[in-house]
């Protein structure tokens, strides 16, 4: 692209010679259109930021934390006892059968929702495999289960209402 030079015409404003009138180039930058894309470029980072964030929404124990929603299917609990022992609801079930219980429960619910209850003594590690299994036996929505009225982030106790 070039650029054009505008002259002035020196003979009371008329022309001489060819009669063909031309459009005079713009030498403005119309940044419109580049306003209009920066926005729509803004509105989809704003929309796809926060989906790019993955991960477990984690509640230790003792937390001023809010419940998390229920649904109409009675909730599935795994729970994780201080001794090592593992239960699907109130059913004892052994680590190595952990797995395929848990694929056969998530064939026949329509929620990928399961609740894990562990014991405050338990290592991280070991609850971290549980939750791998229970990811590896069709629950990817696992919700930690807490008892409520621990300190709040600051280390002030939470308010009973909290």
């Amino acid at each position: 692209m070039g650029a054009a030079v505008q002259q002035k015409d020196a003979g009371g404003g008329r022309r001489r010679g060819r009669r063909r009138s031309r459009a005079r180039p713009m030498a403005e930058i119309n940044i419109t259109p580049f306003v209009d894309v920066m926005l729509v470029l803004l509105i989809i980072f704003m929309v796809a930021a926060p989906l790019m964030t993955v991960g477990v929404p984690v509640e230790l124990p003792k937390t001023a934390a809010g419940a998390l929603s229920g649904d109409d299917e009675e909730p599935l609990t795994v729970t994780m006892m201080a001794s090592g022992d593992i239960q699907i609801q109130t059913t004892p079930v052994e680590r190595d059968q952990l797995v395929a219980r848990l694929r056969a429960i998530a064939a026949e619910r329509a929620s990928d929702r399961v609740y894990l209850r562990a014991d405050g003594a338990i290592a991280y590690s070991d609850v971290m495999q549980v939750m791998g299994a229970l990811n590896a036996g069709g629950f990817a929505n696992v919700g930690l289960v807490t008892d409520t009225g621990g300190p709040a982030f600051d280390g002030r106790p939470a308010a009973p209402g909290e």
